[in-house]
């Protein structure tokens, strides 16, 4: 007996028996049917987002002048649409409008060039009779013997000047570039923007035949607001341009500054269609003029260009946009920043119409309540609350610990002083 029981414990503390692993079947091992159309599904969705995000970084540019073309044609809509309904041609009236644009344009580009040629053969004509002022002041002032004859032959012999000379030669080729690259934008834009409105109601037609009837009145909505919002906000800035051309063209008039229709046509159209800093660029031009020929002359226009600031800001803007774009100003100035940090001076320009769409279009749709007739909503804070009517128990001595009932302090409050002054003589 104990030899077996010896035996048998000697058997059960031997090593443990493993199991051999179940070998899975043929049908196991097979990969499932879906993970090769899976794979393969991934790949082709990831090389389309590629190819797509490539595409679109080279057309970014193309993109970004249709954009500027439609929003070009929804500004001249209202003018094409008005000679459309007196009889007139479709494309025929979109040519006249934009032959008044381009001409426009171009005597703007006249104008300015004129300014600009002239201010600088006076200055070169000048230069010797400045810099022999300026020679004269240094010598009085520091007694030196410096002659305009050494600085001209130090200047032309100079390294800067020489390499400055290299440099700009080869700058020309980039320049002329740029012009050319510039006038085919410019182009692009005319033709674009020709098309789509010439052919706007055609356009219309082809983008609601693809949707119900639900949405085609919520497009054709959108695209009204558009318009009206759009040519309103340049033709107001045309006008706000136009008033703000005359009032400088008076003041520099005034004070004899040359070449004053110039500055006043630069003045009114870089202050209004160039949002935030335009009116500084509009200024900065007329100043310096000014300046050459009196600085107190500068003086005075940097003052009326503060003054007629505050009084377009105050009270020409608010009745001139009120129909057309009527948004706050903080709000337009949002959207200004959001536009350059977006598309660069384009988003800036077409920012404040675009705004002005969205918020008409949204307002068409948001449930609006009467406001309750509360102080708080004035801007007043509510009187009689229950801090005040703790305070006025301290001062009549009465406890404070007590739960304050806030609809009696209110009344309490409401009716004032004379209340108190009862309830102390009862």
């Amino acid at each position: 007996m104990a030899a077996t029981e010896h035996t048998a414990a000697a058997q059960n503390s031997g090593p443990p028996t493993t199991v051999p692993p179940e070998v899975p079947s043929g049908r196991e091992q097979r990969m499932p049917r879906w993970l090769p159309r899976a794979m393969v599904l991934a790949l082709a969705l990831f090389a389309c987002f590629q190819l797509g995000s490539w595409a679109f970084h080279q057309l970014t540019g193309l993109l970004i002048n249709i954009l500027i073309a439609f929003f070009l044609a929804l500004a001249v809509e209202p003018a094409v649409s008005w000679m459309a309904h007196h009889g007139m041609r479709r494309g025929a009236a979109t040519g006249i409008v934009f032959l008044g644009v381009i001409v426009a344009g171009a005597g703007f580009i006249t104008l300015l060039g004129s300014m600009l040629a002239g201010q600088i053969v006076d200055m070169v004509e000048d230069f010797p009779k400045y810099l022999d002022s300026v020679i004269s002041w240094i010598n009085a002032t520091f007694h030196t013997e410096l002659s305009r004859v050494e600085i001209q032959d130090s200047l032309v012999h100079s390294d800067w000047l020489q390499k400055y000379v290299q440099n700009s030669a080869t700058g020309v080729l980039d320049v002329s570039a740029q012009v050319l690259g510039g006038l085919f934008r410019i182009l692009t834009i005319l033709l674009f923007s020709f098309y789509f409105a010439a052919d706007g109601p055609r356009l219309r037609r082809a983008l609601c035949s693809v949707l119900p009837p639900a949405k085609q009145a919520e497009v054709l909505r959108a695209w009204e607001i558009a318009v009206d919002k759009t040519g309103g906000y340049l033709y107001s800035r045309g006008l706000m341009a136009l008033i703000s051309g005359v009032a400088h063209y008076i003041l520099l008039v005034f004070l004899d500054v040359p070449y004053a229709p110039a500055l006043a046509v630069w003045v009114g159209v870089i202050s209004q269609f160039i949002p935030t800093i335009g009116t500084y660029l509009a200024g900065a031009l007329p100043m310096l003029i000014a300046f050459t020929v009196d600085p107190w002359y500068a003086l005075w226009v940097l003052i009326f260009v503060v003054v007629y600031q505050q009084f377009e800001n105050y009270l020409l803007q608010p009745k001139l946009t009120a129909k057309t774009v009527d948004i706050h100003p903080a709000v337009a100035f949002g959207s200004v920043v959001a536009g350059t940090a977006l598309l660069g001076a384009v988003g800036a320009l077409i920012a404040i119409p675009a705004v002005a769409t969205m918020q008409a279009f949204l307002g068409a749709y948001v449930k609006r309540y009467d406001v309750t007739d509360d102080p708080r909503v004035h801007g007043h804070r509510r009187r009689g609350g229950p801090p005040l009517a703790r305070l006025r128990k301290a001062l009549r001595g009465e406890p404070t610990g007590a739960p304050v009932d806030e609809a009696a302090a209110d009344t309490q409050g409401e009716q004032g002083p004379a209340a108190g002054k009862s309830d102390d003589r009862a």
